[in-house]
C-alpha cells in the first residue's frame, strides 16, 4: 500500500492519505460527481485500516465549504472510521476551521453529534 494524494482543484479539496496514519482533507468540496472523486479515497481508507499496523490514525479536515452530495460522502466517510473505530483502532479527527466560518464550525458539531464514539475535536485556527 503506497501514500495517496489528490490534487486540490478549485471545486475539490486536496486529499493527503499517508500510511503512516495521517489522513488530511484541505479546501471545498462540490466535484461534480462527489462520489466518482472520492471514490479512490475512500477505497485507501479501506483498504487502510485492513492492513494497516498504526497505532493511531489522525485525520485532519479542513474543508471551508461542502454542498449537499459531499456532505452524505463525508456521512460515509466517517461512518467507515466508526466502523474502524469499533474494530479496536485508534481514530482522532480534528475539525479544523476558521474562527469566521461559522457554518464550518456547525458542520463539526453536527457532526460530533452524530457520530459519539469517534474522537472529533473542533479546532479553531
Amino acid at each position: 500500500m503506497e501514500n495517496l494524494t489528490i490534487t486540490e482543484t478549485k471545486y475539490t479539496p486536496e486529499i493527503t492519505l499517508k500510511t503512516s496514519g495521517t489522513i488530511t482533507m484541505v479546501g471545498k468540496s462540490y466535484p461534480e460527481n462527489t462520489f466518482e472523486f472520492y471514490a479512490p479515497m475512500m477505497s485507501w481508507v479501506k483498504e487502510y485500516f485492513e492492513t494497516s499496523a498504526a497505532n493511531l490514525t489522525t485525520v485532519n479536515l479542513e474543508i471551508t465549504y461542502f454542498n449537499s452530495s459531499s456532505s452524505k460522502l463525508f456521512f460515509d466517510f466517517f461512518d467507515l472510521l466508526e466502523e474502524a473505530h469499533k474494530n479496536d483502532n485508534s481514530i482522532k479527527i480534528n475539525w479544523i476551521h476558521d474562527e469566521e466560518n461559522e457554518s464550518a464550525e456547525e458542520a463539526g458539531e453536527d457532526f460530533i453529534e452524530d457520530f459519539e464514539d469517534l474522537n472529533i475535536e473542533l479546532v479553531t485556527k
